[in-house]
């Protein structure tokens, strides 16, 4: 039942950042000072942080669907759903240590020093 709402809940999360990406994008048109503005606050350990979270939604939401495909179309997928699952956390938490410093490196640096 969790991995169903953790589902549902990446899902959403990953539509609204689409949503604020493509905002964000378009307003390089309207305005190329007020983007450059926008963009330069993205450059913050904050927004760090909150890529790195983008990525666990993303990684869990994709690994989580594949497993989804399993279980609906091969004919023993219900039976091992659980052990799926487990998996699918255990690559998923692999993925997001190698995810560690790409992604929160730079953040690292600007809060703590090279």
């Amino acid at each position: 039942m969790w991995s169903w709402v953790a589902h549902r809940v990446t899902g959403v999360l990953i539509f609204f950042f689409l949503f604020v990406h493509v905002l964000d994008t378009a307003l390089v048109r309207v305005s190329p000072e007020d983007y450059d503005k926008v963009v330069s606050t993205y450059k913050t350990p904050i927004v760090a942080c909150l890529e790195y979270g983008l990525v666990a939604a993303i990684l869990f939401h994709a690994l989580n669907g594949l497993r989804v495909i399993a279980v609906d179309f091969w004919a023993k997928g219900a039976r091992y759903q659980k052990q799926m699952l487990w998996t699918v956390v255990g690559v998923w938490v692999v993925l997001m240590i190698g995810a560690i410093y790409p992604v929160l490196g730079h953040a690292a640096r600007v809060v703590f020093g090279s």
